[in-house]
């Protein structure tokens, strides 16, 4: 090996090394469109049933079909930002029945208490509080504004994006498969493809069950409030089901949202013997449906829809929470089972790629 090669070979194995560094950089900044296209392909598969069933069944022509699909996705969501304004509406109504001048006392007994406990340490809190400078803190509200406005900005047009994209996700199902294929060695398309049909299958028949397990526990949560009286059960319901898309953390989430709603809601009664019972009873058949969804609907849905074993996705989510936090948790499962179908297609003589993809 003379010096001409090695230097040859250094050469080669740093422009690798630029080129990945390139692209890396390419990626991160076009994030936001990669999760656009993501979110869309997800809408799509999701999507893709009612197609095949309006294409199929009704003989309505590939074109009206997505129309229509998304007419009834956008109806959907348009209908649950409806739903909360009730309930926002209800929340106000509720806390301005508080005795406000009880309230304003509190208030003051806290902080004459605050004041009393900083003076036993010699710091005169009114006198570091004139020092403060108020009049900065107004400086920021054209910048809140300024944020305010991009938000609204990027949301509308990430909103556009995403329903673009799905259109013609949705319209051409070979689209995405196409365009993954150009980036795959020639040697290896017809495998690849292959694996892109059992995912794509797979990938739908999940995301169906979920919205399946979320309709199974909005409907044991709505008859749970309509029980007990609560005012806007669907939307409360509704809000505590969807919390359940977080693996774990969101039912937790979900209880305590439920549990001050509830309470809220009753506002005005006594809370000794009426609100804090009616609560605590709300609670207790929460976690009742809690306890069913964990150890009934979820092994039985995810066993179907991912082709897993219930332990393999517990331990899944948690390995993606240590890794990537919440996002990593509810995008584990997904990304589990592509991994699976992709390791059985290329590595299918791997005992343990055996073992994990038997049910593929």
């Amino acid at each position: 090996m003379n010096s001409k090669t090695i230097a040859n070979g250094i050469l080669r194995a740093v422009s690798i090394l630029l080129g990945v560094l390139l692209l890396l950089f390419f990626l991160y900044k076009i994030q936001s469109v990669i999760v656009y296209i993501v979110i869309a392909a997800i809408l799509s598969l999701i999507g893709r049933p009612l197609i095949l069933f309006l294409r199929k069944r009704l003989k309505m022509p590939n074109v009206f079909a997505v129309i229509t699909t998304m007419i009834l996705m956008l109806s959907l969501l348009v209908g649950i930002i409806t739903l909360f304004i009730p309930l926002i509406m209800e929340q106000g109504k509720s806390l301005s029945l508080l005795h406000i001048d009880k309230l304003e006392q509190d208030l003051e007994d806290i902080f004459n208490e605050i004041y009393i406990y900083f003076s036993s340490k010699g710091i005169d809190l009114i006198d570091e509080l004139k020092h403060l400078d108020i009049t900065s803190q107004f400086k920021t509200i054209p910048s809140l504004l300024n944020t305010l406005l991009e938000t609204l900005g990027s949301f509308s047009i990430g909103l556009f994006s995403v329903l673009f994209i799905t259109f013609f996700f949705m319209k051409d199902s070979r689209l995405l498969k196409n365009g993954l294929l150009t980036i795959i060695p020639s040697n290896t398309e017809n495998r690849f493809s292959k694996s892109l049909e059992t995912i794509n299958d797979l990938l739908s028949r999940y995301f169906i069950g979920l919205i399946l397990q979320i309709s199974i526990l909005f409907f044991i949560y709505t008859i749970i409030l309509l029980s007990f009286g609560i005012s806007n059960p669907v939307v409360i319901a509704f809000l505590c089901a969807l919390l359940n898309l977080i693996p774990y953390i969101g039912p937790l989430i979900g209880a305590c949202v439920m549990f001050i709603l509830s309470m809220t809601s009753n506002i005005g009664l006594d809370f000794q013997s009426q609100i804090l019972p009616t609560s605590l009873w709300i609670l207790f058949f929460y976690s009742l449906a809690q306890l069913l969804d964990n150890f009934v609907s979820q092994p039985l849905i995810f066993s179907k829809t991912a082709k897993s074993h219930p332990l393999e996705i517990f331990l899944v989510i948690i390995i993606g929470g240590l890794l990537f936090g919440i996002p990593g948790m509810i995008t584990a499962v997904p990304c589990y089972t592509v991994l699976k179908v992709i390791l059985k297609e290329f590595l299918s003589d791997n005992k343990i790629v055996k073992s994990l993809t038997k049910n593929i």
